[in-house]
């Protein structure tokens, strides 16, 4: 949160900057009753690393606004993609563990929801917003989800990633997760229809380019 400010401080004092991009997070949102997260949502995170997502969100909204910087946010759900390499988070993790032959850990009981984004659509959707924010300044201080808008359970993710690498391995569902939201998905609505913003991969895709990658990167052939 504080880097978030130092940039954006940064950014307000050069006359050279002409578009920023913040990513933000659905964390930003918090824990919601009503789903799927519009962008209307009220930001309310509670736990640390949700509260700092929040915080930083509204500190670049407010300086788009109060400064009249060209700020634009972006709030995606839980990316995944080659080049992760903090095996605990669920999908490098999982692969490992099959390529391993070890089973897949879940550390909640595998029905918390996530929205799961593949990181070429991020960094796509990233590049996207930034020339909509060229052509159309208007734009600044608008926030805007991307997301595949599918509603996808931990467990259910897991078993697409042993069905895709023919693995009949088990996951060891843990029941341990603490102090994390439940239900977490996006409606990415308002960027399909202002920004003509459309995934250009499906969770399939997403996966079978993920596991290909993490193949390589560990040595494995077949």
């Amino acid at each position: 949160m504080a880097g978030t400010w130092a940039l954006l401080e940064a950014c307000r004092r050069s006359p050279r900057v002409k578009q920023i991009v913040l990513a933000s997070s659905d964390k930003a949102y918090g824990d919601q009753v009503n789903l799927p997260y519009g962008e209307d949502t009220p930001l309310q995170g509670t736990h640390p690393y949700d509260v700092s997502k929040s915080c930083a969100d509204l500190i670049g909204q407010s300086y788009a606004r109060s400064f009249d910087l060209p700020v634009v946010v972006t709030r995606c759900g839980n990316f995944y993609g080659g080049g992760d390499l903090n095996w605990n988070r669920i999908v490098p993790g999982t692969i490992r563990s099959i390529v391993r032959d070890q089973r897949p850990v879940i550390r909640s009981d595998g029905t918390y929801v996530r929205d799961y984004f593949y990181v070429e659509d991020g960094a796509a959707a990233y590049m996207l917003l930034a020339e909509k924010l060229a052509a159309n300044p208007a734009l600044k201080g608008e926030a805007f989800n991307f997301s595949n808008e599918l509603q996808i359970t931990v467990k259910e993710l897991v078993d697409r990633i042993l069905r895709s690498m023919s693995s009949s391995l088990v996951p060891d569902v843990r029941n341990e997760a603490q102090r994390e939201i439940r239900l977490q998905y996006l409606s990415a609505e308002k960027a399909r229809k202002q920004l003509g913003w459309t995934p250009l991969f499906t969770l399939e895709e997403g996966l079978a380019r993920t596991v290909k990658w993490y193949r390589e990167y560990l040595g494995v052939t077949t």
